[in-house]
């Protein structure tokens, strides 16, 4: 297994073990009141299993790896629509209060992400040179980019809804919006732009985007510290304090640009 497609199957373990925490408090909170909550559950955990098998080099079977990166874009989306069905739904539909309280569109992209980062990270692997690597008929460099800038993207637009909603009562909570951004802006114009650059900049805020996610769950942990009870009172304090697993989002995203970016160094287009 060559070194982007490792980094690709540790971005979509990431990313699969966020969704798979995140729904496990979230659908708890919400008394897994439709039996569809369990599925990103069981979705999520067997991904980050495959993922770390994979990174074993475990020799597991070609189907059952597209059945498990099928199955977590197939949930993902569905995910996506049951979620974007939960906020219009109510009252005033597409409203702030309801993006604020409804259920969180990000989740379940994540879910969609971490399978297509884990089918291109196959993809990858079996192919023959760096420089050959293409991804549903594009450059694989050119591929990986524009996945990852759209998923960075993605992710900002749901911290940033988050952050607003708790109206940035600590400064900390600017930083998120600050270098993934322009990680995301910078990973873009890699996509679009010429190949075979190296791109140094970029490389720097995206690994600024990585140290941000893990800076991320610190400043949740401290969060959770100062609600009441603090972590003695953990039972209520994960289920209501700031999400704990969501920063690595960042971080993971990050790692699948850095090999994407590694890629594009070698794509002919």
């Amino acid at each position: 297994m060559n070194a982007e497609s490792r980094a690709l199957h540790a971005s979509a373990a990431a990313l699969c073990a966020s969704v798979l925490v995140d729904s496990a408090i979230e659908h708890y909170r919400g008394s897994f009141e439709n039996p569809a909550m369990f599925a990103p559950i069981g979705a999520s955990a067997l991904g980050l299993l495959f993922a770390l098998e994979a990174l074993r080099d475990a020799r597991i079977p070609r189907r059952a790896r597209d059945v498990n990166h099928a199955l977590a874009i197939g949930v993902g989306v569905a995910g996506l629509g049951f979620h974007l069905y939960n906020v219009l739904r109510r009252p005033g539909g597409a409203r702030w209060l309801n993006l604020f309280y409804a259920a969180p569109l990000g989740a379940p992209a994540a879910l969609g992400l971490a399978g297509a980062i884990g089918l291109a990270a196959d993809s990858i692997a079996t192919q023959d040179s760096r420089s050959a690597a293409r991804i549903a008929g594009l450059p694989a460099g050119r591929a990986l980019c524009g996945l990852t800038a759209a998923g960075l993207a993605g992710t900002v637009a749901e911290v940033g809804l988050l952050h607003y909603r708790g109206s940035f009562q600590n400064p900390f909570m600017w930083l998120p919006l600050g270098a993934p951004p322009i990680a995301a802006l910078l990973t873009a114009a890699a996509a679009l732009g010429r190949p075979r650059r190296e791109r140094r900049l970029t490389r720097l805020w995206l690994r600024l985007t990585a140290l941000l996610g893990i800076a991320g769950v610190a400043f949740h942990a401290y969060g959770i510290s100062r609600a009441m009870g603090g972590w003695r009172n953990w039972q209520q304090n994960l289920v209501d304090g700031p999400p704990l697993p969501a920063p690595p989002s960042f971080s993971a995203l990050a790692v699948a640009a850095l090999a994407g970016l590694r890629l594009r160094e070698h794509d002919h287009a």
